[in-house]
């Protein structure tokens, strides 16, 4: 059966290329009317996403433009009230938004490193921000987080990039419990995809096979009617694996042992990889500990 999206509305941050348009024109295909959402330098500058509200428009459906700057809570705030008044409700966010600005960390100017990690973490905080007590009052809602592999494991070069997306991370799996019994799901994807922000990253033949389209259905899944909650799903190029923050077992070390030494004997026990659980959340470690001290 077609995941149909009719009467949904959806906003879609840096949505005028990339990965955003596709979502975008994929969500209003589906029926969704959609907030395009694109960085303007003044708001008489829309053409990128006035370009992709008006393909939809053009196929028959309804869309916004929208040059709010997602690191600017207010713009934010303004986005969600424009689409309220248009259209009533706010059922999908997807946050996309972002920039890079690479460079070694000894090389790195911290107002870079600032500069990233507030459009990438910031800006997905503020504009959930901006939806999330409508979401809280209609009892619905599916936010859609943009992390990354440099989040999850780290990237030569990225150390304000991975520090945002990794940030992300725990902002998202904080947010899916707090808006559970709201009937909020909240979701983290980690793409890959040869996009105007990747252009100096890949090389040709990659840039064709990671095409942003192959992303798309995983990002649908996931702000969908049957969405799970709490999943982080790597896209790339056809390829759709699921990552997750796990903990082992660990060593239970005695009063007279809790020392350096006593750790550093215990090393390859304390770092074994197997076996693992998932981690739930972020009141497990304790808990485990005191299920384990109990015993």
């Amino acid at each position: 059966m077609t995941q149909s999206l009719a009467d949904q509305v959806a906003i879609v941050t840096g949505a005028g290329t990339g990965l955003g348009r596709a979502y975008a024109l994929e969500l209003a295909r589906r029926g969704a009317r959609v907030v395009v959402n694109d960085l303007a330098s003044n708001p008489a500058e829309l053409a990128p996403a006035e370009q992709v509200a008006g393909e939809i428009r053009a196929a028959g459906g309804e869309a916004m433009a929208d040059g709010g700057d997602v690191s600017d809570l207010a713009q934010m705030q303004a986005m969600a009230r424009r689409a309220l008044e248009r259209w009533g409700a706010i059922h999908i966010l997807i946050n996309n938004a972002g920039i890079l600005r690479d460079r070694t960390f000894a090389k790195m100017d911290m107002a870079d490193f600032e500069a990233v990690v507030r459009v990438n973490l910031m800006g997905s905080a503020f504009a959930t921000k901006a939806v999330w007590d409508t979401m809280r009052a209609q009892g619905y809602g599916r936010v859609l987080m943009t992390t990354s592999s440099s989040g999850l494991g780290g990237n030569f070069g990225q150390a304000n990039y991975a520090a945002a997306k990794a940030g992300i991370l725990g902002l998202a799996r904080t947010l899916r419990l707090e808006g559970a019994k709201y009937g909020i799901r909240v979701n983290c994807i980690a793409p890959t995809a040869g996009t105007r922000m990747t252009a100096d990253i890949f090389p040709d033949e990659a840039y064709a096979v990671f095409s942003p389209e192959a992303v798309v259905p995983a990002a649908l899944f996931l702000v969908g009617p049957d969405a799970p909650s709490d999943a982080v799903l790597g896209a790339s190029g056809g390829l759709y694996q699921s990552a997750y923050v796990t903990m082992n077992e660990g060593v239970l070390l005695p009063p007279s042992e809790q020392t350096p030494e006593a750790i550093a004997r215990a090393w390859d026990r304390i770092d074994a990889r197997a076996p693992l659980r998932v981690f739930e959340n972020g009141m497990e470690q304790s808990h485990r500990a005191l299920s384990r001290l109990k015993k």
